[in-house]
């Protein structure tokens, strides 16, 4: 049953992860809140009976490449599903990545009879916490970002639990739309199940079964036979989280064969800040950048890293021990260790990797209790420049690929207002491909509230490679209503008056190739 032909293995692999792309459609389009719904700040993907990845839509990297932890923290903790069971996790230390990223996990089934699990990850805009938006800077410990959900049960066959739903959106600033997001979750979820049984009808049970095992043996050696163009040998790189005198990452990447082993042995201890990054957003990142590097065509399961092999020492930034914050570690200490690792691969295929993007996500959070609103938007920067290519402009790079929020969704939505929202000039760093431009987002507060920030690339630029230059460093400016202007640092939160304005200068990409004119 598990010999498929190269066609057969072409339409299955697309129809699992047309099951995932419908999904995240589904739960774009029934969403609440402009952070799903406009930015798209969610994932989905499929996994088969035992909990491994089978399919993925091309959604954000940070949340797929950690939410198998997710699947398997909820079947090590409530056993194997009944078809209909839907189960919710947060827990950042059972398989969670931050708390406002809310995962579903959802068992399909052929009659009583287990075909596998759908699952969805969004980012809510509140889930609590001692500041809107659930990211607070002054976090010392994750009890002051939010609600921690163990994986709970949040709906069977009879529908949804409203006790849990209810405990959930009462944690948050914004309950109402805290349940039109759950709700939109679960609809992605049925998406999910529907497509999956319609395809087991087709295909039949135990065919379905073999494809997805045949998919994953397919995406392995697919990555292997690329890992083994990469020379034998152990490469190493560090950089550092702009906090203090700066949080060392540092990893050891061997090339061995057709296998590839990742070492953060040397970073830094855990910090009472919360850029601390779970095991699980480690291994993300080093799966994000071992797909680009190698076979970035292979279908995304979890054949692809079977190859991989990544170790953190316990009670370090990038492997912490509860109750260490862990809030911005997702966000940003991840495109830190994808910038170390790029940095390590280049040593081995200096002519394949790119130069550094703009290195964070420039998480910027808005939030108030009169009127009740929670804004949270990453805004894009500039890409690296690539051996084939200038960089981009604007865009998101690294560990997200998420989408702005329109002008005119965030003043509909929020009691805010947009200034400007323009590209940054000559942001990018020179090279023969030159680094995307940075962008610029003006906001005003027209009322009352409270602002957060979680950037990096504020002193260390992101530099560029094979003698490219640096991108610029990103800015972060509060404009008081008098005009008076106010430097702010990378990380923080601070009260904002009405009429008072932020402005986010994001960082360029670093440049890609000695620059026209100079020697080579």
């Amino acid at each position: 049953m598990t010999e498929l032909s190269a066609v057969e293995l072409e339409v299955f692999r697309h129809a699992l992860a047309g099951v995932a792309d419908e999904m995240g459609v589904a739960l774009r389009r029934a969403a609440y809140s402009p952070n799903i719904k406009e930015r798209a700040d969610c994932s989905a993907a499929v996994f088969d009976a035992d909990g491994e990845m089978v399919a993925q839509a091309e959604h954000i990297p940070v949340h797929l490449g950690a939410m198998p932890a997710s699947v398997r923290a909820v079947l090590d903790t409530c056993g194997r599903l009944e078809p209909g069971a839907q189960v919710c996790v947060n827990d950042p230390y059972l398989g969670g990545t931050h708390l406002p990223d809310l995962t579903i996990v959802a068992a399909v089934g052929d009659g009583d009879r287990l075909l596998g699990y759908v699952a969805n990850r969004a980012h809510h805009a509140d889930v609590g916490g001692a500041a809107p938006g659930s990211m607070p800077a002054s976090a010392t410990e994750i009890a002051m970002e939010g609600v921690r959900i163990p994986p709970v049960r949040i709906a069977d066959a009879d529908g949804e639990r409203e006790d849990v739903v209810r405990l959930i959106a009462a944690n948050s600033r914004t309950p109402g739309e805290r349940r039109g997001d759950l709700r939109a979750q679960f609809a992605a979820n049925h998406v999910g199940a529907v497509r999956m049984r319609e395809l087991a009808e087709r295909m039949g049970s135990e065919r379905l079964r073999a494809a997805m095992s045949a998919v994953c043996d397919y995406s392995d050696r697919r990555v292997r036979a690329a890992i083994r163009e990469i020379p034998d040998g152990c490469y190493r790189n560090e950089d550092v989280l702009e906090i203090g005198d700066g949080v060392p990452i540092r990893a050891a990447v061997t090339v061995t064969g057709d296998e590839v082993a990742i070492d953060f042995d040397g970073t830094a201890d855990q910090i009472p800040v919360n850029c601390n990054a779970v095991f699980a957003v480690t291994l993300s990142a080093s799966m994000f950048v071992l797909r680009m590097l190698t076979d970035p065509d292979a279908p995304p399961n979890a054949g692809c890293y079977r190859a991989l092999r990544v170790t953190a020492p316990e009670g370090t930034v990038v492997n912490p021990v509860f109750p260490a914050p862990t809030a911005a570690g997702n966000v940003e200490t991840s495109q830190r260790i994808v910038d170390v690792l790029l940095g390590a691969f280049a040593q081995a295929i200096p002519d394949r990797v790119p130069a550094a993007g703009q290195g964070t996500m420039n998480n910027l959070l808005i939030g108030g209790s009169e009127p009740a609103f929670s804004y949270y938007e990453t805004l894009g920067g500039g890409e690296g420049g690539t051996p084939d290519r200038a960089g981009m402009s604007g865009v998101h790079t690294g560990m997200t690929n998420t989408q702005n929020t329109p002008a005119e969704a965030v003043e509909l939505g929020y009691p805010l207002r947009v200034w400007r929202y323009e590209l940054r000039p000559s942001s990018g760093g020179a090279g023969h491909h030159p680094g995307g431009e940075g962008l610029v987002r003006e906001i005003e507060a027209l009322a009352d509230c409270t602002l957060t920030i979680q950037s990096e690339r504020r002193s260390h630029a992101p530099p560029g490679a094979r003698g490219g230059l640096p991108g610029e460093v990103g800015r972060n400016v509060l404009v008081r209503a008098d005009g008076a202007e106010q430097e702010l640092p990378a990380k923080g939160t601070w009260p904002l008056r009405r009429g008072d304005r932020i402005r986010i200068e994001t960082p360029g990409g670093g440049g890609w190739g000695k620059p026209a004119g100079e020697l080579r």
